[in-house]
């Protein structure tokens, strides 16, 4: 059977059972492309590459739709589930290229790699014996070269400081484990914050981890960060929901022509049900991140903090072809516990519809709280203050706080596009590992101490020079803070982990500090979830957010 037939095979799954009115009408249609597809393949000028035409039909009819129905090969499958499954089989590094020479900046903790003894800082030369050293290796070759079926082998040659000869390692592929929770610590006393990067398989149980952490430092407050979150699966974002909701209450339902109504209900049993709960969303939280920070406004559970979220609310089901390749068909909408429709606007087409996010920058909206436009009749009420909040293109947050750039340049983007930060300090790293790792023998200490001096900043403007990234004193001022933090919490990833980035970068941040304020203050947290008559936005006749 080629991949003509699985086609109408799909489109049979699909569309059944068919209504006798309409079945005389499919026929016609059906009959009508498969005549297309076999006049294109015996009458066209050249040559047809049916598996390509087949594609292109299902591609062109997936568009007329909605932007997220879509077509997606076998290949782009088995890429897209790695880090929504949270794991991949390899050999448990995180690496980066540096003069051409592959360096390990960490063995992934309890990975195959820190099972034999490889180290931060070891580079490899060789692998399976040949060489990869300076011949202009890249990240899609490691991949190639280090990714593999879980129970086989790769021999590595691993250069390493202080040895003369090159020290052979047998690594034996297994699961690697990807995080979702980028970070956890206590931002202040009593504090603490999570920050969750995507909803993958393992979200929930690693935020039990973290929370567990977090308890045993006497955790009463807790900031959970969804900036950027672009989603992933519906049940690890009800898993994390139901940790702040008591039993039996609404998360999310959804709802569509063909897909009867589903509700998602909290079971009772979350480890944070009591206790001042901040939600961080911005413009990239999406899908997963709305439906958690939907329901937790709707209860009155939680503050949100920050911008309108992205408006991401349509349910997409995978149905499967033969050849490993899927069809992610929109079935329904999501709705939140007070029946807002999460979903923003795309009738305008899906140019309109991706460019609606870099509109708000335009429009000002991620600038101003004033430049935010929401109608009168997107209007709902939450589920126990009864306080005034909108539906139909996002969730819009209780607390606004505007994009902060006081501190970007063109310099800054200049040094961090051209990678040359980044460079800097696993140069940095890589000579002084030993002596850091003595001087700061913790996180603690690092943080207390080390300090980002004159030197180091005139180094790396030196290294920027060198690199074509002219300084220019204006903007190097402007940015001088904002370099100084970023420097010392890359160095701080590098000795331990993502956690410790974000807990030297987070201070920094309006954004973060506003969360700060209202998690710890009860009379500030408590006069925000109180009943009002409506946000100060300037309200329009329109039925939807306004969109170009």
């Amino acid at each position: 059977m080629n991949r003509f037939k699985y086609l109408w095979l799909l489109l049979l799954v699909i569309v059944l059972p068919i209504k006798p009115a309409t079945a005389q009408m499919f026929d016609q249609d059906l009959q009508k492309l498969q005549l297309s597809w076999q006049l294109i393949n015996t009458f066209y000028v050249d040559t047809v590459n049916q598996d390509k035409l087949t594609e292109s039909a299902i591609v062109g009819m997936l568009k007329t739709l909605d932007p997220h129905s879509a077509y997606i090969s076998a290949d782009e499958v088995k890429k897209m589930n790695e880090p929504l499954d949270g794991s991949f089989e390899g050999i448990g590094i995180e690496f980066n290229i540096l003069n051409d020479t592959l360096i390990v900046v960490n063995p992934i903790s309890g990975g195959p790699s820190e099972k034999v003894g490889i180290m931060s800082g070891d580079r490899i030369v060789t692998v399976d014996g040949d060489n990869i050293a300076g011949i202009g290796i890249k990240n899609s070759d490691v991949f190639r070269l280090l990714r593999g079926a879980k129970g086989t082998t790769v021999s590595l040659g691993i250069k390493r400081k202080g040895e003369n000869d090159i020290l052979k390692f047998l690594v034996e592929r297994d699961k690697i484990p990807i995080y979702s929770v980028e970070a956890s610590y206590m931002a202040s006393p009593g504090t603490g914050y999570v920050r969750i990067s995507r909803f993958a398989m393992t979200t929930g149980d690693e935020f039990v981890k973290a929370m567990n952490k977090l308890q045993k430092h006497g955790v009463k407050n807790l900031i959970l960060d969804l900036r950027g979150n672009g989603g992933g699966y519906l049940k690890a974002a009800i898993d994390i929901a139901d940790q702040f909701l008591v039993s039996k209450e609404l998360i999310v339902y959804t709802e569509g022509m063909a897909s009867p109504k589903k509700e998602y209900n909290s079971t009772g049993h979350g480890l944070f049900e009591k206790g001042n709960l901040v939600v961080l969303i911005d413009e990239g939280s999406a899908s997963a991140s709305e439906i958690v920070s939907g329901a937790m406004q709707d209860w009155d559970r939680g503050v949100l903090v920050g911008r309108r979220s992205f408006g991401k609310g349509l349910v997409q089901r995978p149905f499967s072809l033969p050849d490993g390749s899927m069809i992610r068909l929109t079935v329904a909408k999501y709705y939140t516990p007070s029946g807002r429709c999460i979903q923003k606007d795309y009738t305008h087409g899906l140019a309109a519809y991706q460019m609606e996010v870099y509109d708000r920058y335009e429009d000002g909206e991620v600038f101003s709280k004033d430049s935010v436009h929401l109608a009168d009749s997107l209007i709902y009420k939450t589920k126990v203050l009864k306080r005034t909040v909108y539906g139909g293109g996002g969730i819009m947050p209780d607390v606004y706080v505007p994009m902060d750039t006081s501190m970007y340049s063109d310099y800054y983007r200049d040094i961090v596009a051209t990678g040359v930060l980044n460079r800097f300090v696993l140069n940095y790293v890589d000579k002084n590992r030993t002596a850091l790792a003595s001087a700061y023998p913790d996180f603690k200490t690092f943080n207390g101490k080390f300090t980002v001096d004159e030197k180091l900043m005139s180094e790396l403007k030196e290294a920027g020079e060198k690199a074509g990234v002219k300084i220019n004193e204006e903007e190097y001022k402007k940015s001088e803070l904002y370099l100084k933090s970023q420097l010392k919490a890359l160095i701080a990833r590098d000795l331990w982990s993502s956690s410790e980035y974000f807990e030297v970068m987070n201070p920094l941040n309006n954004l973060y500090k506003k969360a700060v304020k209202i998690a710890g203050s009860n009379s500030e947290y408590s006069d925000i979830l109180k009943p009002a008559p409506r946000p100060r936005l300037k309200p329009k006749s329109k039925s939807s957010v306004k969109s170009k």
